[in-house]
């Protein structure tokens, strides 16, 4: 397949390395056999990894930034073992999706969700958990779209009930002008407790970052802004606020401070002792926290058809 002049990827040569790279990552870390699904959408075919039972209580996965979604890899086992799991690659980024327009805008980033989940025949009753920027497009999709939901999970979401910190933007441009070692020195900072508690999959992040890096063609992602009081005061779905109070990216009780003024109606929690790294570093607490709010899934008696017409695995399976 010709690269598309959209395409996030320098070359058609890097597209493919990048996708064998993911293969083999998954290989080795996704702990539970996914079917994978290429969804057609008029921003180009998104690649979807769907697990869990048919008929289960549909939760959509969103990854954080210049990332992937085996992000969720430490995550999924327990949250498709009774829901029904669609982790997203995000269009326009380094994962297996296939940008053939251009992403410019938070409202293309929406819109290209919405209709994702109309292709996946995800129509309403759809659990969205989103962690980091993932969170950030979550909460905006949940703001204009609330009738599709059931529930949302937002995990330390990036600039959305506050602004990032000055000194998040201070060491990103220092990996900026420092190159390779400025990010090294950078998501050492960020994933904190994963650098102590698993340096091998620290090492795997970094190669995949850089490896990122050489891959894609410069670009400016998209930022959705933070929700203002209005907007947080019409949220209307149901949803869970987590963020470990060691976050760099902004103060976990100021943000639940905030939560709890303009928007009484979202639970928002504080992770003792956790980081930005949450999901992987706490991953046995994280999920059973999300599950908890999620509810026990209920398998369906007339199992929800969510079959699309496929491309087929774009790495050729």
């Amino acid at each position: 397949m010709e690269i598309s002049a959209y395409s996030p990827f320098r070359s058609e040569a890097a597209r493919d390395s990048c996708f064998s790279y993911l293969d083999s990552l998954a290989a080795r870390q996704w702990p539970v056999a996914p079917e994978e699904r290429m969804v057609s959408t008029a921003y180009g075919p998104t690649f979807v990894r769907i697990s869990g039972p048919v008929g289960a209580p549909p939760v959509v996965l969103l990854h954080g930034a210049a990332a992937t979604s085996l992000m969720w890899a430490p995550n999924i086992k327990a949250l498709s073992n009774e829901h029904r799991a669609f982790a997203v690659d995000q269009i326009g980024e380094f994962g297996k999706s296939l940008c053939t327009k251009p992403v410019t805008s938070l409202s293309d980033l929406l819109a290209w969700l919405d209709e994702l989940l109309d292709a996946l025949k995800l129509r309403a009753g759809v659990s969205l958990v989103g962690i980091s920027y993932g969170g950030a497009l979550a909460a905006h999709y949940a703001l204009r779209f609330p009738w599709r939901l059931d529930k949302v999970v937002l995990l330390a979401p990036a600039n959305t009930v506050l602004r990032l910190r000055a000194r998040f933007w201070a060491r990103v441009i220092l990996a900026m002008i420092f190159k390779q070692r400025g990010l090294v020195s950078f998501l050492r900072w960020v994933l904190a407790e994963i650098e102590q508690n698993d340096p091998k999959w620290m090492d795997t992040i970094i190669e995949q970052t850089f490896l990122n890096m050489r891959s894609l063609q410069p670009h400016r992602p998209v930022v959705p802004p933070v929700l203002t009081d209005a907007e947080w005061r019409r949220f209307t779905a149901p949803a869970l606020f987590l963020m470990g109070d060691r976050d760099v990216i902004c103060s976990a009780k100021k943000a639940v401070r905030r939560l709890h003024r303009v928007a009484p109606q979202v639970t928002a929690e504080i992770v003792s002792g956790a980081g930005h790294d949450f999901t992987t570093a706490h991953a046995a607490a994280i999920n059973r926290r999300i599950l908890e709010f999620l509810g026990p899934g209920k398998i369906s008696s007339s199992p929800r058809d969510d079959g699309v017409q496929g491309f087929g695995d774009p790495a050729g399976g």
